[in-house]
């Protein structure tokens, strides 16, 4: 037998034995035979470099140094998933989805909600090529070289019918076992503990050392394939052909005909959930038929065909010691009660949010009461009621603070407003940093070698005051701070530096105007095309813009109104941030045939997909409609479109274009 030949025996015997141990939960071989076989192998690589594979068993060790992780844009958008919390949730959910689907029969696919963090995989030719996390969704950060770490992700698949090119996506998940042995270590060797396994195991994944994430005890658990030509009609088929190619699917799934169904396999694991060996959260259900996945389509962030269902949050009581009060980029006011330490699902918790002083009216809380505190998704849990039948009878009502506690200036409160305000904009010091943060974070400037730690001590030494005292900032005034080196100083400036070719709609952003996000930030600039433009703009015009409320167009207008921000954007000028549209970035119009019309689009269609021929109604003049109205021009409709959907068009004399000659109108244009 030939080097090569028994190297590739070895790293497919591996492969085997560990899809075995790790996914079926049934190995074949001791561990000490395992051991010898890879050993083995090792030596065989070593002694044979030329016959090296990325993706051989011996890989799983780690070893390689990531200083930083490359961002990657997902090919398929990471969407996030609705939540519900009630059955009257879940009925008027379904209540949506039959309005579009109608007369067909709905299935849905039931599996539990694992918390982790979430990570997508890439295969190509049946091999893993990159693995990647979910970032904000339509971009993360690439971990490969520690995802090949995990045991439970095949490197090379099996079976037959393989996609020579597709997505995974799953939850990276550490289970409780191995996060208290791990806890136990830690306290052992006098550290403290992790505080849960979701955060622990997101954590993992942007270790620098991979040979680090392989001494840790993690899991992938798949449940979604992505990509064109896939051999499935139905989520349900997805994960068994996932299974089939040697990924680790969760068992526990169902498959329900009715919303009835799905509500008893949710009450079925809301009890049972606490015998896992996973942390989990609650019951995802999706539309199982793919073509009905299609048609019901996405919200700006969330399937329509999918809805996760969130168990109620663990409760526990404990002590009200103090309160404080916490100043955002704002300017507004939270208040934190500081309690007597507890722990609540796995994490032990000694600060909740109060939220407001409405809440803390309502409640009637006071220092020295029992409390009751809840943890439901929140990042920061939340005190939900009071023991009030052990107050202590001499306790006095909360009073809400006057003065912020950051600056002193008096708080304001206008009507209609839950929250409090410190007004001190221009020299509040959370309001300055946060300010800033916002305006170098990734989703605004993304500005390289400036993280929120140094914002801080920049501002602290007297650096800077504003967001636009960054572009002026020198190498030789930043090596005098505490842990800047010279490199580091050099990637700061040179960020900075580089931030002038970001977007004008990010620039927007990165401004900080109240209730403009990144959405609406698009908007305004597609619109009116220059920051010039928008200032113009009185409230009237703002509001005639798509999807721009009265709430957003009050706030622009403010924002303009005052003389710093009109400073601020003027110095920004100055420095060439650029304050106007790249037309090259506008969406590209190849055509002005459907120029002033709304187009609805309606069924499966087979030359192309719903959000193609959403994209060419655009890219030719035309504005997409999602229902039909008396505005309607004509209706763009596939197989299945909904009979209510048929009527209504008729009724109202509404044409309707097959896909052909839709793409016919098009191509002779």
């Amino acid at each position: 037998m030939s080097i090569e030949k028994e190297i590739k025996d070895l790293r497919s015997q591996l492969h085997q034995y560990n899809h075995e141990y790790y996914v079926l939960d049934n190995a074949s071989i001791s561990d000490y035979e395992f051991d010898m076989l890879l050993k083995k192998l090792q030596d065989l690589e070593i002694k044979h470099p030329e016959f090296d594979d990325e993706n051989s068993p011996t890989k799983r060790v780690g070893g390689a140094v990531t200083k930083k992780f490359e961002t990657i844009v997902h090919e398929h958008r990471m969407y996030s998933l609705d939540n519900s919390y009630s059955k009257d949730d879940l009925l008027a959910w379904e209540k949506r989805i039959q309005k579009v689907i109608e007369e067909e029969e709905v299935q849905y696919a039931c599996e539990l909600k694992y918390d982790g963090a979430s990570i997508s995989l890439t295969y190509e030719n049946g091999v893993l090529s990159r693995a990647v996390t979910r970032g904000d969704g339509f971009q993360g950060d690439n971990v490969t070289s520690n995802i090949k770490t995990i045991k439970t992700v095949p490197l090379k698949l099996k079976g037959d019918n393989i996609s020579e090119r597709f997505d995974i996506r799953g939850e990276i998940v550490l289970p409780f076992d191995g996060f208290h042995k791990m806890n136990e270590e830690r306290i052992e060797a006098g550290e403290e503990p992790y505080a849960n396994p979701r955060n622990t195991a997101s954590g993992s994944l942007k270790l620098q050392d991979s040979s680090e994430v392989a001494k840790r005890p993690l899991e992938c658990l798949l449940y979604s394939l992505v990509g064109k030509d896939l051999p499935i009609d139905t989520q349900f088929q997805s994960l068994e052909k996932a299974r089939d190619w040697g990924f680790k699917v969760p068992e526990i799934a169902h498959l329900a005909n009715s919303i009835e169904e799905v509500l008893e396999f949710v009450t079925l694991w809301d009890k049972k959930r606490h015998e896992l060996p996973y942390e989990t959260d609650g019951v995802v259900i999706k539309v199982n038929d793919l073509k009905q996945q299609e048609l019901l389509g996405h919200t700006a962030k969330a399937p329509r065909w999918a809805m996760a269902y969130k168990f109620k949050a663990e409760q526990v009581a404990t002590v009200l010691n103090t309160v404080d009060y916490q100043v955002g980029r704002t300017g507004a006011i939270t208040p934190v009660a500081n309690l007597e330490p507890v722990e609540i699902a796995g994490t032990i918790v000694k600060r909740a949010s109060l939220h407001n002083a409405d809440q803390i009216a309502k409640l009637d809380i006071r220092i020295g009461d029992e409390v009751f505190v809840e943890k439901g998704g929140e990042i920061i849990p939340k005190i939900v009621g009071v023991n009030v039948a052990i107050r202590n009878h001499d306790s006095t009502p909360l009073v809400y603070a006057t003065d912020c506690p950051e600056c002193g200036t008096e708080l304001v409160r206008t009507e209609g407003d839950a929250k409090h305000y410190c007004p001190n904009e221009e020299s509040c010091p959370p309001q300055v940093i946060g300010r800033i943060e916002h305006y170098i974070s990734r989703k605004a400037m993304d500005i390289e070698g400036l993280g929120g730690e140094t914002v801080a001590q920049l501002v602290n030494e007297g650096l800077i005051k504003d967001f636009t005292d960054l572009y002026p900032l020198k190498v030789e005034q930043l090596l005098p701070l505490e842990r800047m080196a010279q490199k580091s100083a050099e990637n700061l400036v040179n960020g900075v530096a580089a931030s002038v070719k970001i977007p004008f709609e990010k620039v927007l952003f990165a401004l900080g105007i109240r209730f403009v996000g990144e959405t609406v930030a698009k908007k305004l600039a597609y619109h009116f095309k220059t920051i010039d433009a928008i200032k113009e703009a009185d409230q009237e015009i703002l509001e005639a813009v798509d999807e721009i409320g009265t709430k957003i167009a009050e706030s622009v207008v403010e924002y303009f109104s005052v003389v710093s921000n009109i400073e601020r954007i003027e110095r920004l000028r100055s420095y060439g941030v650029l304050l106007e549209i790249d037309e090259s970035q506008l969406p590209k119009v190849s055509s002005a045939i459907f120029e002033g019309q709304t187009i609805v689009v309606s069924g499966v269609f087979e030359k192309v997909s719903r959000n193609e021929l959403k994209k060419l109604i655009e890219e030719n003049g035309g504005k997409v409609g999602s229902s039909i109205s008396s505005k309607t021009s004509f209706v763009v409709a596939g197989d299945k479109m909904g009979p209510s959907k048929l009527a209504k068009a008729e009724k109202l004399g509404i044409a309707l274009w097959d896909e052909n000659r839709f793409l016919s109108e098009i191509n002779e244009s």
